[in-house]
Formats: structure tokens, sequence, C-alpha cells
């Protein structure tokens, strides 16, 4: 098939999968019909990163590699990598930037967090991204599907491993920004300090407006100076069923 004069490669869909429209310069993703779907908080990170004409952009455990591809439709960065340490999920990954002919903007490599920097090299980065697992240790009750279980626990890398790997990818001032749990906050502004990561903007997200929190948005800068600031919050729904504009724009709709 040509489109343009240009050659065009037929992607795999396997039986088990499904093409999603991310509403976003007409891309779409591969996930697995039943499979770990991305979700809410890693699109809602891909608004809240802040990536700059010509910056090179890492996502640590990147998972069905939506959040590179979201930053590659919404940003004017240069280069988007995704490191996923799930061979099965790093080729679906890889055949989602395929799909949407993306192979010179996006790369998707297979590895492990912990590795990071030996991989790419220290200070490789403008900017890192993480949606890591949100549950610490055995906390929580690990889902019986692995995939879902590693996506979610803390299992082949923890907090430490994830705010470490950042730091020594990052070139001095570079930020990181990643979407946790509120409950976990503490701990994740002392990590970050203990890596030289200075938190600077932070943003809670509520599923309605008189909901208690439950994500958390962070933007920790390399090297950078003792002042945080905290944004107003994200409020998912104006009500039952309804988005709220913030969200909107978010998801471009």
């Amino acid at each position: 098939m040509k489109e343009n004069g240009e050659k065009i490669e037929k992607v795999l869909i396997r039986e088990d999968e499904r093409v999603d429209d991310l509403q976003r310069n007409h891309y779409q993703i591969i996930q697995k019909k039943k499979g770990f779907c991305f979700g809410m908080d890693a699109v809602l990170l891909s608004g809240f990163a802040q990536v700059k004409e010509r910056q090179l952009v890492i996502d640590l455990g990147t998972g069905t590699g939506i959040i590179p591809i979201l930053l590659e439709a919404k940003t004017r960065g240069k280069h988007f990598t995704g490191l996923e340490i799930q061979e099965s999920i790093a080729e679906m990954a890889f055949r989602s930037v395929c799909l949407n002919r993306l192979q010179d903007r996006v790369e998707i490599v297979q590895g492990d967090i912990k590795e990071a920097s030996r991989i790419f090299g220290k200070a490789s980065f403008d900017v890192v991204t993480s949606n890591p697992p949100y549950m610490a240790g055995n906390h929580g009750i690990q889902n019986t599907n692995q995939v879902k279980a590693i996506s979610r626990h803390e299992i082949l890398c923890s907090l430490e491993d994830v705010v470490r790997e950042a730091a020594l990818l990052l070139k001095q001032g570079g930020c990181f920004y990643m979407v946790h749990r509120p409950r976990r906050l503490v701990e994740i502004l002392c990590v970050l300090r203990e890596y030289g990561l200075e938190p600077k903007r932070i943003k809670m997200v509520h599923p309605f407006i008189k909901d208690k929190a439950n994500m958390v948005l962070i933007e920790a800068v390399k090297g950078g100076g003792a002042m945080m600031k905290i944004e107003a919050p994200v409020v998912v729904f104006q009500e039952p069923g309804v988005y709220s504009e913030e969200i909107r724009t978010v998801y471009g709709y």
C-alpha cells in the first residue's frame, strides 16, 4: 500500500489485541483486549510534563508506549524513548510506533529501569517521565496476571530505582515528571531530594471536587533551587459521567 508516494508497511494486530484512537494527530495505540491498558494517570502525566523544542525525552517503564507517543503529538521535543522490561509489551509498543509511522521520532527499548543509566549513558536526556508501579512491597493484593502485577506493584523495580536512574539520566537542570499516589508523597519527596532532584511543582488529582485526591503529579529539577509550587488541582468529573473541561482538553476532546 502507498500513501503520498510512501510505502506503508502493514502492522500486525493480534487476535487478542485492539486498536484505540488517541484523539491526537490521528494516532492510534495497540492494547490487549483483556490485559493491562493505559489509564488516565498516563494521559494526565503527558499533559503535565513540559517538553521544550528539540529536547530529548525518555519514559521509564513505558508499557504500551502511550506517554512517548502522546508527548510526540503534544510537544516539539526532538526525540522520545520508551524503556520497557517486559518483552511482549515492548514489542507491542514498538508496533504502535510503527502503526503511527513514528520510527524516526519514537524509539522503544526493551530493558531494565535499574540499568537505564548504563543502557543510555549518564546525563543523556533533558526530560524523564515515569508512571511507575504504585504498590510498595507486599502492599495491596498482587494481580494474578503477571503483566498487570508488574505494572502495579514494585516487583521488578522500586520507587528508589526509578528516581535514582532518572537523576542519572538527566542533564543538569533537566526535569523529571512522575505520577503516583498521594499517600506516598512524603516518601517520594524525600527520595527525590536524596538523589538531587528538587521538587518544583505538585498537582493533586481528585475524581470529584469533594473527593480525596487519588493521584499526584510531580515535577522535579536536577540541581534546582528549594522552592516548590502547589498548583490548582485537577478535578476529573464535573458530574457523574461528564469529564471536566481540563480533562477534555488533556484528552483532546
